[in-house]
């Protein structure tokens, strides 16, 4: 059993940031039942405890991959994660994707993987002056297909093979990368509101992954202590 200096996140803090409330009894997913605390006008409240304890436990497991020079990929797609999300894959040195999961990310790695490289020719074309024979028009054209590509393909340049862990910071949300790695054979894990099915994934954080508040504060504890183990 946990004690108060294990924690990762107070539960005070944990109480600010609203991570405690769930989604509606409507959406509720019965396999949630071990980590909600009760129901309270119509809303599940998770077991912050519980919150902790599965915390811990994945922070322990990313360490583990981490210090085996394991390749985790950050997702973020929902407006209250992305910045969050690459700000923590940028501290790490990992690869992230956030906004929108381009599909075949992990299922046509080579063919994605393709593309990210052709993205990083271009841009080196262009600080060398490879370009400059070419018409102001073309220039122009060739820089927003640049400026499109990196929307989609900026956050992938590190994903240089099959990423050990995927992480998520919406379960809900994240159904095709998530799909994605279990046909690949990758351990996923998320951060797992009480409309979601906890067995789908290998390691679940219990918590609101709708307020901005309560993923930032999960995602700065993960930042924190990655941080220090990769930068041992």
């Amino acid at each position: 059993m946990n004690t108060m200096q294990d924690n990762l996140i107070s539960y005070d803090d944990m109480l600010k940031a609203g991570t405690h409330f769930g989604r509606k009894k409507t959406v509720y997913n019965p396999k949630m039942a071990p980590y909600v605390y009760t129901v309270r006008d119509g809303i599940c409240i998770i077991d912050l405890l519980k919150t902790q304890i599965e915390l811990i436990s994945m922070v322990k497991f990313l360490k583990k991959t981490a210090e085996g020079g394991g390749l985790m990929l950050f997702v973020g797609l929902t407006k209250q994660s992305s910045g969050g999300i690459k700000d923590l894959a940028q501290a790490l040195n990992m690869p992230y994707v956030i906004d929108r999961w381009i599909g075949g990310t992990l299922t046509n790695f080579k063919i994605i993987n393709a593309r990210v490289k052709k993205l990083e020719e271009m841009e080196q074309g262009l600080k060398t002056g490879v370009y400059d024979k070419y018409t102001k028009k073309e220039r122009l054209m060739l820089t927003r297909e640049m400026t499109k590509m990196s929307t989609h393909f900026e956050g992938l340049k590190k994903l240089t093979r099959m990423p050990d862990v995927v992480f998520v910071s919406s379960q809900k949300e994240s159904a095709l990368p998530l799909h994605e790695a279990k046909k690949m054979g990758v351990k996923a894990v998320a951060i797992t509101n009480t409309d979601s099915n906890p067995s789908a994934v290998d390691y679940v954080v219990p918590a609101n992954d709708r307020s901005k508040k309560s993923v930032d504060l999960i995602l700065d504890a993960l930042k924190r202590e990655l941080t220090a183990t990769i930068n041992q």
